[in-house]
């Protein structure tokens, strides 16, 4: 029987770890400028043509590589880092692993041009589809200067899924921020197609957060300090006031590498419990410091992953430590003893006479007198007020009664009860709204003709760089809405207009929720882009819960949503309306 199991090729080998290691654009800028960190470069220049499509160029002064380092870096599994396993328990650079560059050269048209110092020239090597093409001798700066061009140019599969210009943008910008957070000692800058997004100068920390998401950013960052012996916190948190409907601005950092981790964000988002607006997400920059031992960061090739050794003992010291900070800095409700109506408590010298305080009563005192005869009606009880009126309501026959003249009435200003023949009908008020917005916006989008009503101020709203590209993205289609949102320039939109059903109060609030939303539908790839904006847009828009509504109001609601084409299912697929028939309502009194 002959033989069926062979070695793969090396290039065949390559690129199936580019299948994990480059996903996209963005994970060859995170490479790159993790490695020229780790080269220890103090000035970082990234370039990009076609949001990484046509060219991602990273330029650094480092350390450079000498002639037989730079052939040998595109091998795989080639690192400088660690030598035996016993070292990946000692990891304090970025990269280690010896993957990226192989991986980079086997799925695009990577060129390195690089020197040492001590060198009086340097080498510029040319390598495409894990081919090697060239190698020559070149005037060149201390450093390196890589350039991949073309990726994926010989895997059109993946090429083809690569998403808009826009999209693929952000996803660069957030490995750009996560290096540029950790390294504020770092001269780094970003161009896109000859336009500047981020020209940052070595600073502090707080410089360097400012400079990333804009000046309005110091006027609410509170700084965060806990040192223990397991581990050190640092960085800032945000002030609940200045807390955002949209993700963004969270981020935490474990020996200056970038990590994600909900059960520390949970561990925050307690430490605000009860003085954050719902809905609403603070800005945190945190920063650990533990022994490396203590953590295991060979998970998952993108290294974002991090396991902690002890993990319940670090949620309950982060806990505290952004407690402290919020207490410290007097955001959550205290006790002000400086105002006036302090009780005046006398000091008492040696010689004062204690007296017991006397209490004066009066014996022929009658609590009764006056009230012989005791009429109940005119007495009230804590529940005969405003609030009761209409409970009578509650037991008028459905039966032979036309629908529109039915009583309908609110509870705990998030459903609406209504009588209906074969019982009470409960409608979810939120969810009605948004499905009535989003039938709205459809017919909108199919007919063309948006209805638009044009706000008298146009507001500007300021928006970090990764959410005004999703807004940019979504612009488009906003406007086959009826909205008018233009672009004003410097990561900055400004609303002129809303759809007619749409109320213009709270344009702010309003965009950053629609961006959030549309995010959170990104991943549903079978949803047309139309569609998820118009999801988003509603969902969004749609009323909240907690808002009175009145009669008239919950009728039109009503009468509203029966008019749609699915008043049962809000468009996530969410029940709107139960029916609890009478049947099912006479078996809660069967005693």
């Amino acid at each position: 029987m002959s033989e069926i199991i062979h070695v793969l090729s090396d290039a065949v080998a390559n690129q199936i770890a580019a299948g994990e290691v480059i996903q996209r654009p963005a994970s060859v800028v995170k490479e790159l400028m993790e490695n020229a960190v780790d080269a220890k470069a103090s000035i970082l220049k990234v370039i990009i043509i076609d949001a990484g499509k046509t060219l991602i160029q990273v330029v650094d002064n480092g350390c450079g590589m000498s002639e037989k380092d730079a052939e040998r870096c595109f091998e795989r599994h080639a690192t400088s880092k660690i030598s035996s396993a016993d070292d990946l328990f000692s990891i304090r650079t970025r990269g280690f692993r010896g993957e990226a560059l192989a991986s980079m050269a086997a799925v695009a048209e990577v060129t390195l041009k690089t020197r040492q110092e001590a060198n009086e020239l340097g080498i510029h090597i040319r390598i495409a589809g894990s081919k090697f093409e060239s190698k020559e001798a070149v005037q060149a700066p201390t450093g390196s200067n890589f350039q991949v061009r073309n990726l994926f140019f010989n895997v059109p599969a993946r090429r083809k899924f690569l998403k808009s210009d826009q999209t693929e943008l952000r996803h660069i910008i957030h490995e750009f921020n996560h290096v540029a957070l950790t390294h504020p000692e770092v001269e780094c800058s970003l161009i896109h197609n000859q336009s500047e997004i981020f020209q940052l100068p070595a600073s502090n920390l707080r410089q360097r957060i400012i400079g990333v998401f804009g000046k309005s950013v110091n006027s609410y960052l509170i700084p965060l300090e806990s040192e223990t012996t397991l581990i050190n916190i640092d960085g800032f948190i945000g002030k609940p006031e200045h807390a955002r409907r949209t993700y963004g601005e969270q981020f935490f950092f474990v020996n200056n590498r970038y990590i994600k981790h909900p059960y520390f964000h949970k561990a925050v988002m307690n430490a605000y419990d009860q003085i954050l607006a719902a809905d609403h997400f603070p800005s945190y920059f945190i920063y650990f410091t533990i022994d490396p031992s203590k953590i295991d960061v060979n998970i998952h090739p993108s290294k974002t992953e991090v396991k902690f050794e002890d993990e319940r003992a670090i949620w309950q010291m982060l806990l505290a430590s952004v407690k402290k900070a919020i207490g410290k800095n007097n955001l959550s409700p205290s006790l002000d003893f400086s105002k006036e109506g302090v009780i005046d408590i006398p000091v008492l010298s040696k010689d004062t006479e204690i007296r017991q305080p006397a209490i004066d009563t009066n014996p022929a005192y009658n609590p009764f007198e006056g009230e012989d005869n005791y009429d109940r009606e005119k007495r009230s009880t804590p529940y005969q007020d405003k609030r009761f009126e209409g409970w009578e309501q509650l037991f008028e026959p459905a039966h032979g009664m036309p629908f529109n003249t039915q009583k309908n009435l609110q509870v705990k200003n998030k459903y609406i009860l209504s009588p209906v023949k074969s019982g009470i009908m409960l409608i979810d008020q939120r969810r009605a709204h948004e499905r009535i917005l989003y039938e709205q916006m459809l017919r909108a989008q199919e007919n063309k003709e948006p209805l638009a009503q044009q706000s008298l101020f146009p507001q500007t709203i300021s928006l970090n760089a990764t959410d005004y590209l999703v807004c940019l993205e979504m612009m488009k289609s906003l406007e086959q809405l009826g909205f008018d949102i233009r672009d004003f320039g410097n990561n900055s939109v400004v609303v002129h207009g809303f759809p007619s059903e749409m109320k213009p109060a709270g344009a702010g609030d309003t965009i950053e929720l629609m961006i959030e939303q549309y995010k959170s539908l990104k991943g549903l790839n079978n949803t047309e882009h139309s569609e998820r904006v118009s999801r988003a847009a509603a969902k969004a828009s749609a009323i909240h819960y907690g808002k009175q509504l009145t009669d008239i109001e919950m009728q039109e609601l009503i009468d509203q949503l029966f008019a749609c084409e699915n008043p049962n299912h809000s468009p996530s697929g969410k029940t709107i309306v139960r029916i609890i028939d009478l049947e099912e309502l006479d078996s809660y009194f069967k005693d």
